[in-house]
């Protein structure tokens, strides 16, 4: 069972588990505005996802972002290069509109992975700033960009749509933040270095009823909208009250990040059935 496991950890260390992710959020955008998804944007986010993560997560360590010593991490920069050039294959069938967020977006992204300033060497390293920006990123990837590549006019229920999103990034990156409590450093004050874990797990309940709430605010509200944000509130009221300083190993890595893989799969099976 062991090439068992070196697959999985590197489905998860090559970024794959999380690009899944952005693309079931991505799906559920297309669901709720019944935007027919374009294939090149699909595989767009998808392939630009891995090698976008894996340069936050390894490039760092690599002074140069080239020259990378560590064979297993080189196994990654070379399975990421691959991904980035299928990404920018169908990169160039999008909108200028959407290459237009594409370049906020990796500004933003470049912006928390290289040094800034003195004082941090990234935003990385900001504390409450860095929750804000991945949130940021999160929120344009899976909701701005499919709007804007479909033409529809921006809305007020769309308006509501772009803030849940980002709210239910900031609860999903809470997990991630309590973990490594164990390895940020005191400067970073983070939230959960700031406010302890129990306030950290109590804001995020507290983040997950307006998330919630927020639906009923929108004008035009399906069925299958007020069920699946009602499960998907369900659910993230366990992973909040399941959440530990002393996580196993796979806790935030691969179940928190399959809640949007699940949820999509929970609004598929919904929709044929209402």
């Amino acid at each position: 069972m062991g090439w068992l496991n070196r697959i999985f950890n590197f489905y998860l260390d090559a970024s794959i588990h999380v690009a899944l992710a952005v693309i079931s959020l991505v799906l559920i955008t297309n669901l709720y505005l019944n935007i027919i998804p374009g294939q090149h944007l699909i595989l767009f986010v998808f392939f630009g996802t891995i090698p976008s993560y894996n340069f936050i997560k390894y490039g760092v360590e690599a002074k140069k972002y080239i020259l990378v010593k560590n064979s297993y991490h080189r196994q990654i920069q070379i399975f990421s290069f691959i991904f980035l050039t299928l990404a920018g294959y169908h990169f160039f069938f999008l909108s200028y509109a959407v290459w237009f967020i594409c370049f906020v977006l990796a500004l933003l992204v470049g912006l928390y992975a290289l040094p800034v300033s003195s004082k941090h060497k990234n935003l990385r390293n900001s504390g409450i700033l860095k929750v804000l920006l991945v949130a940021l990123v999160w929120t344009g990837t899976t909701v701005v960009i499919p709007v804007i590549s479909s033409t529809i006019s921006f809305s007020w229920d769309i308006g509501l749509l772009i803030l849940q999103q980002f709210i239910l990034i900031l609860i999903l990156l809470i997990p991630f933040e309590i973990r490594d409590l164990e390895y940020d450093e005191l400067n970073l004050k983070t939230i959960p270095q700031r406010i302890g874990v129990s306030q950290t797990k109590n804001l995020g309940l507290f983040l997950s009823l307006i998330f919630y709430l927020i639906t009923f605010l929108k004008d035009d509200l399906s069925r299958l909208e007020i069920i699946g944000k009602t499960i998907l509130f369900l659910i993230l009221i366990i992973m909040l009250l399941m959440t530990r300083r002393n996580q196993s190993k796979y806790f935030a890595s691969f179940f928190v990040e399959s809640i949007p893989i699940c949820w999509l799969g929970i609004l598929i099976v919904l929709e044929n059935y209402l």
